[in-house]
């Protein structure tokens, strides 16, 4: 990755998570268009990559990301509703990573991104895997201990188990790929102790053994899936 692309993206991580107070946030949402904090933040940014980049050459693209900034939290500020507030996060940052993208390879000819990877096997191997790890797996660990969930189940977050799960599962096969086989039972061992309170105050041995068949049902296909992909990859 050439530097240029770096100090791009390290002007936008500034620009955005540090040099934007919780205060500009709070009234621009409160003000949209009308907020002068909008105006701020977008010329930080451009300050920024001149900063970053210590030359006045590089005010061309600058300015493209100055304005595409302004565009794209515009119209963040006056779609978002409380109800999608997380999707417009992610739709905002992605949309002014590809603006820093492209403005990296206007500025450089030698720059380009090689997609070759896409043609390779061991690619989509991985991306299987890994998205067999999390809702199908899921499902299947869900019909499997049905059989088995306790009358009295205590009170969770709303889909807390299958986040949780999926996670663990994604870390485990990140762990095995890597060749970090110890992390998987730090891992393990982590999750028991954040779970023993829980059952501990719960005194009830069919919650308790409802989580250990569902936790080592997990474990067990996520590292059965990444030893497999890992063995194909070879």
């Amino acid at each position: 990755m050439e530097i240029a692309l770096i100090k791009f993206l390290l002007a936008h991580v500034l620009g955005d998570f540090f040099l934007q107070p919780d205060k500009w946030v709070a009234e621009k949402e409160k003000l949209k268009l009308k907020s002068n904090k909008l105006y701020w933040h977008v010329a930080v940014h451009v300050l920024l990559v001149m900063v970053m980049f210590f030359s006045f050459d590089i005010w061309p693209q600058a300015l493209i990301i100055g304005i595409s900034h302004y565009a794209i939290d515009a119209c963040k500020l006056i779609f978002q509703k409380p109800r999608n507030k997380r999707i417009w996060f992610f739709i905002d940052q992605a949309l002014h990573i590809i603006v820093i993208i492209a403005c990296w390879l206007s500025m450089s000819k030698s720059a380009s991104i090689d997609f070759g990877f896409l043609q390779e096997q061991k690619f989509w191997v991985y991306i299987f895997g890994a998205l067999l790890l999390s809702s199908p797996t899921a499902v299947v660990i869900k019909v499997v201990i049905a059989k088995f969930i306790p009358d009295k189940s205590p009170v969770s977050l709303q889909n807390a188990g299958k986040f949780i799960g999926i996670l663990e599962r994604l870390l485990i096969y990140v762990f095995i790929l890597t060749g970090h086989f110890e992390a998987v039972g730090f891992l393990l061992a982590a999750k028991s102790i954040f779970r023993f309170g829980d059952l501990k105050e719960a005194n009830e041995l069919k919650l308790t053994e409802y989580v250990l068949i569902g936790t080592l049902l997990s474990f067990g296909i996520a590292l059965a899936v990444a030893l497999v992909v890992a063995h194909l990859n070879l």
